[in-house]
């Protein structure tokens, strides 16, 4: 089968496709022949950590599928059906799935929107809900609101009953996200967006921020939180990984800082959110009140303009690599 690798040195990265052997699945593992895969940054940035130097992987993180072959062990799903889920070496005709991590796909969605699904929108459902303890009413402030993490925060705070505010160089794009429920967009890169935030807020501030963005902007965003704010970190895309910290604002308002990424989680860490996820956020989504967006749908031989694209913050949404014809 056809399947995508990324070589690194620790500084450079090359990415190719090569034709490998199909995987077969283990006892509680499920082959699906992939129908489109999501693309994230996360997994192209060496410094995130996720390609060891001198190593060649499997990428992709995420994708949708039909199920071709089961494990032993599996006993909730069958050969046939439409799935979706966080899984290696996505960016190829098959991949592998573990039960605890696969979800079947509403009938509701596109292959491309389920594939744009399962890391995105956990990850926002660890910021917004396990995390972030977001109650409707409140205040989202989310930096890079026009990213992938962005905009599907963007919808499921709005699901939620949250207000939200967002940041974006891009007065075209958060234009366009005023439709999809964008209660303020500030058209700015830099760390000036605290006067507008206290406008819209009463003087009160957020209750939750998620900074997308990195240290560039993580000192306006502690001024801009409200008494008892969250903040969660979850990128670094402006490249700054350290930032101050006002230890009198942390102290005083009585703030909770937090971070999300799965790097160092075990496989059994990352699957626990799917219950809650599923009970609280799939029948929103099977609703159509969590929807995602999709920017565009790259053909499958054409990785390297998809990962351009991203790079050269082109889109308002996900990118998503479609499966082989």
């Amino acid at each position: 089968m056809k399947s995508y690798w990324m070589q690194s040195d620790g500084v450079n990265a090359q990415i190719e496709m090569r034709e490998v052997d199909q995987p077969k699945p283990g006892a509680d593992q499920l082959l699906i022949r992939v129908k489109a895969a999501g693309l994230n940054r996360g997994e192209f940035i060496l410094g995130h950590g996720l390609h060891k130097a001198g190593a060649a992987k499997q990428i992709g993180m995420e994708a949708s599928g039909e199920v071709v072959a089961c494990g032993s062990a599996v006993t909730g799903f069958k050969v046939g059906d439409r799935v979706m889920g966080r899984c290696p070496g996505a960016f190829a005709e098959y991949a592998l799935m573990t039960e605890r991590e696969i979800m079947h796909a509403p009938k509701s969605l596109t292959w491309e929107q389920a594939a744009a699904l399962p890391l995105t929108s956990l990850v926002v459902f660890d910021m917004l809900v396990l995390q972030g303890h977001v109650k409707a009413g409140e205040w989202v402030l989310v930096t890079g609101v026009t990213s992938g993490v962005g905009v599907t925060a963007l919808a499921m705070a709005k699901a939620l009953g949250a207000k939200v505010i967002g940041t974006s160089g891009s007065q075209e794009k958060l234009d366009q996200l005023r439709d999809q429920g964008l209660d303020l967009g500030i058209c700015t890169r830099a760390p000036n967006f605290y006067d507008a935030v206290m406008k819209e807020t009463d003087g009160k501030g957020v209750d939750l921020v998620i900074n997308t963005v990195g240290g560039s902007v993580f000192a306006e965003c502690v001024r801009s939180m409200a008494f008892q704010g969250r903040l969660a970190t979850v990128g670094y895309v402006d490249g700054v990984l350290k930032a101050e910290i006002d230890i009198e604002a942390l102290h005083a308002k009585r703030l909770s800082l937090f971070g999300v990424s799965n790097k160092l989680r075990t496989p059994e860490q990352r699957a626990e959110s799917l219950p809650a996820f599923k009970e609280q956020i799939l029948p929103l989504i099977e609703a159509g009140r969590v929807t995602p967006m999709i920017y565009k749908t790259i053909p499958f031989e054409n990785l390297l303009e998809a990962k351009a694209m991203m790079d050269g913050n082109q889109h308002l949404g996900k990118i998503v690599l479609a499966g082989t014809p």
